[in-house]
């Protein structure tokens, strides 16, 4: 069975920094790619950040320079470190783990910006 668990979300500040975790099981991790998605209230499901396992990344263009992903394949973990976050960062967080054959989501951790 894969699970994906995301987990590090939560309330911040704007100008403040939170870094999401997702743990996978049930999968080979070091062959999948690891992305991070994020849904708005009333937006579509966007990426925001890939990495292979090859140390490849991409990021959407709203959150290059402040945000990082990172894995650790030994941990089976993925990881978003998220600076300088802004209002308009507040979304639902998923964790994403895909091949050319399978994809797989983790339920979802809450990050919302706000003073």
């Amino acid at each position: 069975q894969v699970q994906l668990v995301e987990s590090g979300g939560g309330l911040v500040q704007p100008g403040g920094s939170l870094r999401l975790s997702c743990a996978a099981s049930g999968i080979i991790f070091s062959r999948y790619v690891m992305a991070w998605y994020r849904q708005a209230p009333g937006k579509q499901r966007e990426l925001v950040a890939g990495l292979t396992s090859g140390g490849m990344t991409n990021y959407a263009d709203s959150v290059k320079g402040r945000f990082t992903i990172s894995r650790d394949n030994a941990k089976n973990t993925v990881y978003l470190q998220m600076n300088s976050l802004k209002p308009e960062d507040t979304a639902v967080y998923y964790c994403n783990a895909h091949t050319a054959f399978d994809t797989y989501w983790g339920q979802g951790t809450q990050v919302a910006v706000s003073s």
